[in-house]
This record gives structure tokens, C-alpha cells and sequence, in this order.
């Protein structure tokens, strides 16, 4: 068999029509999803990490510091912290979405990707889709810890399913956060750079510590922070301590913040997330 004899073999076209083009690109976002999960399954330190680092912060500020916290209105700390952590959990996941994206940006595995006929937005799509489940676990590990620790909702069922709602809205936003911003990396070595971003989002915030207790202009700041919206809108849907008196416009209308904040992230890091990908090595 000579070169000249071999048949070159056929690149599939992309489905015509709206619906077919969406189940091919979900069909591949799936593919994508099923590689992180392979990935994790060979490095499950790496996830367990993950899992429980967010649980030591519990255990630390709860009992360590706890006994010197004063929740405004009364309560105890550990219901106030709670909520808070749950949505600190939310925020810290943007790093790990951020690493994995940046590697696959640097290593060209994402260029190998953009030369197969896969839908452009499946990549990162998959890749957010993996990362929602993992955030979905995390926040499981974190309910039972909450749970152990004394925490419960008093609001009921319906209240409380709410409040994890609006915990993995959150989390679906900053997806493609991250997502965008490991596109414009130099590389996962920049995870440094989101560290600086991400810590200070998630202490300057109502999640550890009231803003009412903070230096006026510091609590504004911490009260418009979308982490602190979240945070105060669960623990006002869970009946928990430290919900705002009412002095405060972004403490008083927690809730619609918690929703309109995430929708204004994907609104804006979604559509340039995709085209970030579609530009790669132009």
C-alpha cells in the first residue's frame, strides 16, 4: 500500500437545525465532563483536598475562635458561620476551575480539542458541567459538617432547598469566571494571581464576621460584595443568626441580590468565555 492509495478519512460535518446542533454540543460537553471525572479517579487526593480543606475552616473558626465571636441581634457563631461557609465553598471552587482550564490552555490540550469537530462551546462547557457536580459534592460534605456541628434551618424544607439553589447559582457563575480567566492565563502558575483575587473577596464579605462590626466604608464594601448577598439571603431562607436589621439597602433586599449578582457574571464571563476559546492561538 502505497501513500497515494490511502483514503484520507472524512471529518464529520456539524448537524444542521437549532435541535440537532444542541444535542451534538451537549453530547460533547458530556465527553468532556466524563475526561475530568477519569482525571479525578487518578488523582483522588486532589479532590479529597478539595472536599474537606473548606470542613477545617469550619472546625477552626467554629471552635478555635468561635467562643470570642458576638453574633449582632444574639445566636451562636456556628449557625452564623454556616451559611457563610457554604458560600466561601462556592467561591473558592473558581480556583480549580481556573487550574484545569489553564493547564489544558498551556499544555495545547485545548488546541488538540479546538481541531476536532467538537462544538466550540462544549470545552469549557464540559468542563463547567464537571466542576458543578464536584461543587455539588463539596457542598454535601459541608452540610453534613454543618450538620455535626450544630447547624440546622429553621424555616423548612422548601426555604432550605432554596437557599442551596441560590449557594450553586453562585457557583454556576463564577464557573465561567474562572473559565475565562483560564483562558487568558500564561498558564496554571498564574493560580497565584486568583488566590490575591479570591481571599480577599471571601473575607471582605458577610460570611465570618457581620459588616455592622466592620469600619463604616469597609461594611459597605462588604455589603454590596455578591459572596455577602448570597451569604445573608441563606441565612435569612434558613432562619439562621445574623441576618441584617434593616439599616442596610443591599442587607434588606439580600435575596433579589443573590439572584441578579450571578446573572450579571454569566451574562458577561459566559459569552466571553466562548469567544476567548474560539480566539485561541490567534
Amino acid at each position: 500500500m502505497t501513500l497515494a492509495t490511502l483514503t484520507p478519512i472524512p471529518v464529520p460535518e456539524p448537524p444542521r437545525g437549532l435541535a440537532a446542533r444542541l444535542r451534538w454540543t451537549l453530547a460533547d460537553a458530556w465527553t468532556i465532563t466524563g475526561r475530568a471525572f477519569a482525571h479525578w479517579g487518578r488523582r483522588p487526593d486532589e479532590v479529597l483536598i478539595g472536599l474537606f480543606f473548606p470542613v477545617m475552616v469550619v472546625l477552626m473558626m467554629g471552635y478555635l475562635f468561635g467562643g470570642q465571636m458576638q453574633v449582632p441581634g444574639g445566636g451562636g457563631y456556628r449557625e452564623f458561620i454556616m451559611p457563610g461557609m457554604y458560600a466561601m465553598t462556592m467561591v473558592f471552587g473558581i480556583e480549580a476551575t481556573f487550574t484545569a482550564i489553564a493547564n489544558d490552555a498551556s499544555r495545547g490540550v485545548t488546541d488538540r480539542f479546538r481541531s476536532m469537530p467538537i462544538a466550540a462551546s462544549a470545552v469549557v462547557l464540559g468542563r463547567c458541567t464537571a466542576d458543578m457536580i464536584n461543587s455539588i459534592a463539596g457542598l454535601v460534605v459541608m452540610v453534613t459538617c454543618g450538620l455535626l456541628v450544630g447547624w440546622r434551618w429553621h424555616e423548612g424544607l422548601g426555604n432550605a432547598m432554596l437557599a442551596f439553589g441560590l449557594l450553586l447559582l453562585l457557583r454556576f457563575a463564577l464557573l465561567w469566571m474562572g473559565a475565562y480567566l483560564g483562558l487568558v492565563a500564561k498558564g496554571s502558575e498564574s493560580v497565584m494571581a486568583m488566590q490575591i483575587l479570591v481571599w480577599p473577596i471571601s473575607f471582605l464579605s458577610s460570611a465570618l464576621v457581620a459588616p455592622s462590626t466592620m469600619p463604616g466604608w469597609l461594611g459597605t464594601i462588604a455589603e454590596w460584595n455578591p459572596m455577602s448577598a448570597t451569604a445573608t439571603a441563606t441565612r435569612d431562607l434558613f432562619g439562621n443568626p445574623g441576618v441584617t436589621d434593616g439599616t442596610s439597602w443591599a442587607g434588606e433586599h439580600a435575596l433579589p441580590l443573590a439572584v441578579a449578582w450571578p446573572l450579571v457574571i454569566v451574562a458577561v464571563f459566559l459569552p466571553l468565555a466562548v469567544r476567548r476559546y474560539r480566539r485561541l492561538g490567534r
